[in-house]
């Protein structure tokens, strides 16, 4: 059966009951595990969580009926598995030719901040949405890509060969993932369309491809002042805050009133593309912009122009404080000047900045003159380059577009995202001719990472669907040769 002759509604069928039936069933069993990336849980191996979760995925791959399905989990000295799936290609012979499909099983600690009834491993279904850590980030990347594959199978619809990578490491930057994929490049092959299921959507109600993502440097910056703490009043005017010190040093970096980052090295032009790109999402989502956020009532975001907001969440390098030590709860407060200040930094970085001179950087700004002769040290952690798609090739662009249609009802949207996939930039080098479709469920209020973390149901099942059409129009390409550019 050729693409042309696909039946849409009977996929839609299939992957509604498959979802109802045996996605959400699996995936209420893996929200349970509290299999956390490593970079949160450095007894993960004596903890067992990650096997857990590994052998949930891995016995439910087995038991699905796909002919000449391959599934393996796959381990290297020291490393963090991996599940590498393969399918058998049908109908006209495409060659070598093969899609790669990507996922994760790590997830992000807990987070304090759950509402009443819900918790990071209490998988709670709300109406359309199940409630839980990982499910959408990024749980369903397996169940959702079988099924997707099952969904042609079902109708005799053809496919290139597919390969599934699951990794178990995204959460802490990906280290792992090259060593994979170097070991298993003959069996992976060069695929020419790679399909990533660990991106965000701007809203509910149409298919969102994800054209970029920022790089990341980060690391622990900590500014000590004394061997021991003393008497605030004692010491207060003679011995410089720590606190304030640190102040210091980050506004060297970023403009306290504005936000903007001060280092014109971490800056990037934004092509004219995802410019014009960034002014349709703008208008699409309106408000949504930032509504989709818990604002506080009175909070107003950092623009009024809602173009400028998309660039700055999407092209440009912004700083997040996200932890700190050397200060004690106030409950416990007592009148001392502290010895040090220590904060975790995140710098968001734009998606064509390399991210190793980016960590150069930083380290420059802040380590060079310490104010007063504290001792100032930055451990860096991550330092990596964020990615910016290549064009489509029409093929995939009339693809997505059809898919997003025919499931959604609406034409497809393209936008940056905030986040880093680490995948993303590595395979666009060790395989240039591939087109990408970088899609995902994480929608307005979806919270990952955060409280309240939710995988909207309708939008896996749409977004499923929609991947089965791309990988059947993927075969009709590659049949024609429309995949070899």
């Amino acid at each position: 059966m050729s693409s042309s002759q696909l039946d849409t509604a009977r996929i839609a069928r299939f992957v509604d009951q498959k979802w109802d039936q045996d996605i959400v069933p699996r995936l209420v069993e893996y929200i349970r595990i509290p299999n956390k990336s490593p970079m949160f849980d450095a007894d993960w191996v004596a903890h067992g969580y990650m096997d857990a979760a590994v052998k949930l995925m891995e016995d439910w791959a087995k038991a699905q009926p796909i002919p000449g399905l391959v599934v393996e989990v796959v381990r290297l000295e020291g490393r963090t598995p991996l599940i590498y799936l393969e399918v058998p290609a049908t109908g006209t012979d495409t060659g070598d030719d093969c899609v790669l499909l990507y996922g994760h099983l790590d997830k992000q600690p807990e987070m304090t901040g759950w509402d009443e009834g819900l918790g990071p491993w209490e998988p709670v279904l709300k109406g359309d949405r199940l409630y839980g850590r990982g499910g959408a980030d990024d749980g369903y990347a397996i169940f959702g890509s079988l099924a997707a594959i099952m969904a042609l199978h079902e109708q005799g619809a053809a496919h290139a060969r597919c390969v599934i990578l699951i990794e178990a490491c995204e959460e802490s930057g990906s280290y792992d993932l090259p060593a994979y994929v170097d070991h298993l490049a003959e069996r992976i092959g060069s695929p020419s369309l790679v399909v990533c299921l660990d991106s965000g959507c701007g809203n509910y109600e149409q298919l969102w491809c994800t054209t970029s993502l920022r790089g990341l440097a980060g690391g622990n910056l900590t500014v000590k002042v004394l061997d021991e703490g003393v008497h605030s009043g004692d010491a207060s005017g003679i011995v410089p805050s720590s606190f304030r010190l640190l102040r210091q040093l980050l506004s060297r970096i970023e403009d306290e009133d504005t936000g903007r980052i001060l280092l014109d090295g971490l800056h990037a032009d934004i092509p004219a593309d995802r410019a014009a790109q960034a002014g349709k999402v703008a208008e699409v989502l309106d408000t949504a912009v930032f509504d989709k956020f818990p604002l506080l009532e009175g909070m107003r975001p950092m623009s009024d122009d809602l173009t400028e907001l998309v660039l700055n969440r999407t092209w440009r390098p912004a700083l997040s404080i996200t932890g700190m030590d050397g200060i004690p709860p106030l409950a416990s407060a007592g009148n001392v000047l502290r010895p040090q200040t220590a904060v975790k930094l995140s710098l968001r970085l734009p998606p064509t900045l390399d991210g190793k001179r980016a960590g150069e950087l930083l380290k420059e700004a802040l380590l060079r003159d310490p104010p007063n002769g504290a001792t100032v040290t930055l451990e860096l952690e991550k330092a990596s380059t964020g990615w910016n798609a290549p064009a489509l090739a029409p093929w995939l662009e009339q693809a997505i577009d059809t898919a997003s249609r025919e499931f959604f009802g609406e034409p497809p949207m393209y936008m940056g995202e905030g986040g880093s996939i680490p995948f993303m930039g590595m395979l666009g080098e060790k395989f240039p001719r591939a087109q990408f479709m970088i899609t995902g469920v994480l929608g307005p209020h979806s919270n990952a990472h955060g409280p309240n973390e939710f995988l909207h149901i309708p939008m896996g099942k749409h977004v499923t669907s929609s991947v089965a059409r791309v990988i059947a129009d993927h075969h009709a390409a590659s049949v024609r040769g429309d995949t070899n550019a």
